[in-house]
């Protein structure tokens, strides 16, 4: 089973952190897939693609087609863009399960799916943290998670690790560096021992899934960062769309609130316990949740 590694040449906030994870030890040419070129060190392999990333769909089936190598995790590195112009360091999980059939789909995915977390999600989040306050990247750069959003479409543990939020620090060597040994240290491709592993989890069995609140998803992020949890799927209140049926909220019942809100929540718990086996699934509600 292997690690892939992604990241575009179209993207300083992705190829930045690839090059300098590259200069570090161990790392040869390895097999191509199609026009990317890929770099191996130890089970991870680094492919550089030229597309936007959202674009790569079923890069897991293709890699295991052309290599007959198993898929077991895909990691990609990519820029956050905002209109807040706010630097931030952040990781998040993958899928557009609230989208319904014949909704435009703006950044890759398909109506009602979302892409198994990768569980180092909540565990490499406490770790660009130590590693972005020991750089003095805090408290210029937000350390945080985002909601679940966006492709490319595949049936591996997934997330996003991303540089933000505008083109100023896109392609900041500092903010690459960070990456890159979060990457170093959270695979253990200097010899210590990987952060993430479910299959080693010590007997802590807990999965946040969030439900509600921003994109940022500050209240579920605080709990991370506190309690040690795993992270599951993050529905922000825009991934949970509702419909008021114009009763009064004394009368309302799950039943009567129409949209796809009961969908995104199903598609996320489902593709959460498909990542975590034997897991606890634990529903983190952000209180501005609220039932129209």
């Amino acid at each position: 089973m292997v690690i892939l590694l992604v990241a575009t040449t179209s993207d300083p906030a992705s190829i930045g952190p690839a090059s300098a994870l590259l200069a570090m030890p161990g790392w040869h040419t390895g097999p191509s897939l199609q026009d990317a070129v890929s770099f191996v060190n130890k089970e991870v392999r680094l492919i550089k693609v030229d597309n936007s990333l959202v674009k790569e769909d079923h890069l897991d089936k293709r890699w295991e087609e052309a290599t007959g190598e198993l898929v077991d995790e895909i990691i990609f590195l990519s820029k956050h863009a905002a209109s807040s112009s706010r630097p931030s360091l952040t990781v998040h999980p993958i899928g557009t399960p609230h989208i319904g059939e014949g909704e435009v789909l703006v950044a890759g995915g398909k109506p009602g799916w979302a892409a198994p977390p990768n569980p180092r999600i909540g565990p490499w989040l406490r770790l660009l943290r130590t590693i972005a306050e020991s750089h003095k990247l805090t408290p210029e750069f937000e350390v945080t998670l985002e909601a679940t959003h966006h492709g490319p479409l595949t049936n591996s543990p997934t997330m996003f690790v991303e540089i933000g939020s505008t083109e100023e620090y896109w392609g900041r060597q500092d903010a690459a560096q960070a990456i890159a040994l979060l990457v170093w240290e959270g695979l253990g491709l200097g010899g210590g021992i990987a952060e993430g592993d479910w299959g080693r989890n010590g007997g802590s069995n807990k999965i946040l899934l969030g439900i509600g609140g921003g994109h940022y998803a500050p209240r579920h992020t605080d709990i991370v960062l506190k309690d040690g949890v795993w992270v599951g799927h993050l529905l922000s209140g825009y991934s949970l769309p509702m419909e008021d049926p114009g009763q009064s909220k004394t009368q309302l019942s799950t039943e009567a609130v129409h949209g796809t809100w009961k969908e995104a929540i199903k598609v996320a718990f489902e593709a959460t316990k498909s990542a975590f086996p034997g897991g606890e699934i634990l529903a983190h509600l952000d209180h501005k949740f609220v039932i129209p």
